[in-house]
């Protein structure tokens, strides 16, 4: 086998290999073994395993990975820029061309720079006005405040790395998860800032979160009802249908969610209006 290290493509043998990790930091447990820190290639999961139940992945196996996930992310990106996405759409009728659409601004605070860059490369896809900032999962709840007086929004994602401890049984508690306890902290705090869930639409979570803490705590959206793996970019499919859902329009929960990678296993939500704004006249500029 062979030796790993820090930025090698990895996966679990007691796993049966299902998810492609990055090794981000050996370490050495309690009992002198050594552990690899993961963080997912494709999932919003962080893990750690010893480095005897690690297989180094080959350059075939990583592109065949990889091109599964980038063929469903290609294919949710396309489904979504083809829609008509109008205040009228759902009854066909077309938008008088003297109106213009101004769409929700989305604020994503995300815990992985990569992952952050690649959002925001699919939100400018989208055609969505959004900003990514990038602050660690802990520190999140520590900002939060700050970034939203200074990063006026109408659409906030907290999101990052979770999942479930080693051992850990009870999922009623938060200290069973990575980060959750960090998302429920943001949401709460970003509420005192924003109680009305209508001015504020808050998705907040990643692999395996605690969805019902996140909820209660004020989030609109979030993860993870069946403590799945979510897709890294399950929280910007969710936002592009609130962006462009008419505020005087429920976005339509069941169709948000089915329209995720994971779907209802892996986020779910509460009624929650869109944030499209019709704009008159239109410049000819």
């Amino acid at each position: 086998m062979p030796v790993c290290k820090p930025g090698d493509i990895v996966a679990r043998h007691s796993y049966e290999m299902d998810i492609l990790f990055r090794v981000t930091m050996l370490t050495v447990n309690q009992v002198g073994a050594e552990v690899a820190e993961l963080k997912g290639l494709n999932v919003r999961l962080e893990a750690d395993a010893p480095l005897v139940d690690l297989q180094v992945m080959g350059p075939r196996e990583i592109y065949d990975y990889t091109k599964h996930y980038t063929k469903v992310t290609y294919d949710r990106v396309r489904k979504l820029t083809a829609q008509k996405r109008g205040p009228f759409s759902r009854n066909k009728e077309k938008v008088a061309d003297e109106f213009f659409k101004v769409p929700g601004r989305v604020l994503h605070l995300d815990g992985d720079q990569e992952y952050l860059d690649e959002c925001i490369k699919t939100y400018r896809q989208l055609e969505i006005n959004a900003k990514g900032i990038c602050r660690p999962e802990k520190e999140q709840p520590k900002y939060i405040l700050q970034i939203l007086q200074e990063n006026p929004t109408d659409i906030l994602v907290l999101t990052g790395h979770d999942g479930l401890l080693k051992g850990c049984k009870d999922f009623t508690r938060l200290d069973s998860y990575r980060s959750s306890r960090y998302f429920v902290e943001s949401v709460a705090k970003a509420r005192t800032f924003e109680p009305n869930k209508d001015s504020l639409v808050i998705f907040a979570g990643a692999c395996q979160s605690h969805f019902e803490a996140i909820i209660q705590a004020g989030a609109n959206f979030a993860s993870s009802p069946q403590r799945v793996f979510i897709h890294a970019f399950d929280p910007v499919f969710i936002v592009e249908r609130v962006a462009f859902t008419p505020i005087h329009e429920p976005v339509l929960l069941k169709e948000v969610i089915e329209g995720t990678v994971t779907g209802v296993d892996g986020v779910g939500g509460i009624e929650t209006r869109g944030q499209l704004r019709l704009g008159y006249p239109r410049s000819p500029y």
